[in-house]
């Protein structure tokens, strides 16, 4: 079963591996079905877990092999890999900005409906990453389907808890268990399309595969240190206990790389 996924064409295992967190969100929004409240410190310590792995990702099933692919095309290295990092980090700084100039309410705090485009804004990177790292994996020697393999399940992992906190602020703020439970599964669908792009344009054109593993490595990197960690340190009562939840992420993805 593992050699047939590892033979499949690129673009459908980018598929089926977008698919599998996109899941992932939907188990997790199904929480408002079942319960009022969720443990804050265990949504915090996943959160502090798959931010270590991302970080760990984004180096290196992302950011080492643009280099190396750069160096083998003949690129100018020193510019294009810090611009396209530069470049996916400011388009999505961009976007929440202009989100919450639209959506912000009176008062400056986000509202649901904030959440939730926030929340789709970084799901599109985080798609466009598991599609790139497959499809560099079949066209870059040193990066491996089992590192693509650990970016998705870093992914999937913060996937859970993201999906939760879609629906249940939506429930708190009036609509249905059902009604929330559904918007807040939709919102990890845009991971899928934009996985299926990433890996075409890749596969398509070579030529693109520096600066979409450094536009992508930019854009995970910016979820990670804007979103991600800020977020599981909310609990003030437990920020060194995550602190090293996000090392220990860390080093299992730096493993799993080694």
């Amino acid at each position: 079963m593992i050699n047939f996924f590892y033979e499949m064409n690129p673009i459908l295992q980018a598929f089926i591996a977008s698919f599998i967190t996109f899941s992932i969100t939907v188990f997790g929004s199904s929480l408002v079905l079942f319960f009022k409240r969720i443990n804050k410190g265990i949504m915090n310590a996943l959160l502090g877990v798959s931010g270590g792995i991302m970080f760990a990702a984004a180096i290196f099933s992302l950011l080492l092999p643009s280099i190396e692919q750069a160096n083998n095309l003949g690129l100018l290295t020193i510019v294009v890999v810090p611009a396209s990092i530069l470049i996916g980090t400011v388009l999505l700084i961009f976007l929440n900005k202009l989100v919450e100039k639209k959506l912000v309410k009176n008062n400056g705090t986000k509202n649901v409906f904030l959440l939730i485009i926030s929340i789709i804004l970084h799901n599109i990177p985080e798609g466009l990453a598991i599609g790139v790292a497959f499809s560099s994996a079949k066209i870059l020697p040193s990066v491996s389907i089992a590192s693509a393999i650990s970016l998705t399940i870093g992914i999937a992992i913060q996937n859970f808890p993201e999906g939760a906190a879609i629906s249940i602020p939506l429930r708190r703020s009036g609509l249905s268990r059902l009604k929330s439970f559904i918007i807040g599964a939709l919102s990890g669908i845009v991971e899928v399309f934009a996985a299926i792009v990433g890996a075409i344009l890749v596969m398509k054109v070579t030529l693109v595969l520096p600066f979409f593993l450094a536009f992508a490595a930019g854009a995970m990197l910016y979820v990670v240190i804007e979103e991600l960690i800020p977020e599981s340190q909310e609990d003030s009562d437990h920020k060194t206990l995550i602190a090293y939840l996000t090392l220990v992420g860390f080093v299992l993805m730096m493993i799993l790389e080694i």
